[in-house]
């Protein structure tokens, strides 16, 4: 797995040594730094929140909300109990970012969440990590027994008045526990499904206690922050969007991996870091931020910058930042296919639009590839997805209806040969 290391999570990471991810190999890139400025009296809560807030760090988990502003709504003056929760429950196809950090550099990740839980006035936090990344959490769970060990964690945190400690919850593959109040039903030992909002989180979260929730990737990017300020850190990005971020880069490419570098790189710059094309095939199409994310022809994703706006503009969504590559010889059709099985076997079938609209966008995909299509399915998906869009609790039933709306635009002739002539365009394939 390629990681490119110029960006603010793995610089000067050596992946590929043994003790990489170790607290003193951590310490000795400047580790806790951040920790001991602000259990010093060097910043105060309130400090490190407009800190945050001047770093333009947007949330690296999907939705790119600003973090400093969500920190900002959690009540500090609350009497109880507050949590911090983060969400590796890295679900999403295509993903596979936040299991790295936690495996080469988790007490990156450990640092940002008690500087959270400083900042929030929160005493406890929870990371709830992907069922099926059991390794990763076995090794995250080391981290923090080391980070206890030398006084990180626990109370009076190297001699202060400050007492944070830290847990690891192993998930069970829901991919519905990747929204935030179904991972926190899950916390609890319940089914995980999502909550009605409001209430938020902020006000009504873990156990209802006032809870803020962040990815991985967000928690381990704020040490640099704190330790080199929020503008050495929104200067390394674009406006609106501050720093580096995380790609996941699979599909047709030579070097697939994660490749950590500035938003507002080109799209064409990165593809070129991954190696360009495999065995010299032509771009047709890409996935910028995950298979919930519309796909965007080569032509479109070419002209992009990987940033929130950039995308936006095009039409998609940069989300986690999962990049799938498609080449010259993918059949659209089938494609689709595959992806809105995945989104009607993963709907957790609370909300009748999403439990029985993801069912009808999987059977007329696959009927279309049956070489039983008709000419008015093309009609019926789109009259379909209007009936989810927007009317669910979560956003699961939007990420099923966005690449059947984004591959039924741009590829609509496929489709239509699909249906006229009960086989692809050419001998296309699909993995």
């Amino acid at each position: 797995m390629a990681i490119y290391q110029s960006g603010v999570i793995f610089n000067r990471v050596d992946t590929q040594h043994p003790d990489c991810w170790k607290l003193a190999a951590y310490e000795s890139r400047g580790g806790y730094q951040a920790l001991r400025k602000i259990l010093s009296g060097g910043m105060t809560q309130t400090e490190v929140i407009e800190e945050m807030k001047t770093s333009a760090l947007r949330g690296r988990g999907g939705a790119g909300f600003p973090t400093g502003l969500k920190w900002s709504f959690m009540p500090r003056s609350f009497p109880g109990d507050k949590y911090v929760v983060c969400n590796t429950d890295e679900g999403e196809p295509g993903t596979f970012k936040d299991r790295d950090i936690i495996m080469f550099n988790p007490h990156a990740l450990i640092e940002g969440m008690i500087i959270a839980g400083f900042a929030m006035g929160a005493g406890a936090g929870y990371n709830y990590i992907h069922g099926e990344i059991f390794e990763g959490y076995q090794r995250f769970e080391a981290a923090l027994e080391e980070a206890r060990r030398a006084g990180y964690l626990g109370r009076n945190i190297l001699g202060s008045a400050f007492s944070f400690e830290l847990h690891a919850h192993h998930g069970y593959g829901a991919y519905i526990c990747g929204e935030e109040t179904a991972l926190l039903e899950s916390l609890e030992g319940k089914k995980g499904q999502p909550r009605f909002k409001p209430p938020f989180p902020a006000s009504f979260g873990l156990y209802g206690k006032p809870t803020t929730i962040n990815n991985t990737e967000t928690f381990a990017s704020v040490p640099f922050i704190i330790r080199d300020s929020g503008k050495a850190f929104a200067d390394l990005g674009v406006e609106n969007a501050g720093g580096t971020k995380l790609f996941s880069i699979s599909g047709h490419v030579e070097r697939p991996g994660n490749y950590e570098i500035p938003l507002g790189t080109p799209f064409a710059e990165l593809l070129e870091m991954a190696g360009g094309m495999r065995n010299g095939k032509k771009l047709k199409a890409v996935i910028p931020g995950g298979s919930s994310a519309p796909v965007l022809p080569a032509d479109i994703m070419m002209a992009c910058n990987m940033d929130f706006d950039s995308i936006s503009k095009a039409g998609s969504m940069l989300g986690s930042g999962a990049v799938i590559v498609m080449d010259e010889d993918v059949c659209m059709v089938k494609a689709l296919e595959r992806l809105s099985y995945f989104y009607f076997e993963e709907s957790c079938g609370q909300c009748t639009p999403c439990r029985e609209g993801t069912g009808w966008l999987y059977r007329i995909v696959h009927r279309i590839v049956q070489g039983k299509g008709r000419m008015e399915d093309l009609e019926l998906l789109d009259s379909v997805g209007n009936q989810m869009a927007g009317r669910t609790i979560c956003a699961l039933a939007d990420a099923a209806v966005f690449p059947v709306r984004s591959f039924t635009k741009h590829f609509r002739d496929e489709f239509v040969h699909y249906i006229e002539h009960g086989k692809p365009m050419k001998e296309h394939k699909w993995c």
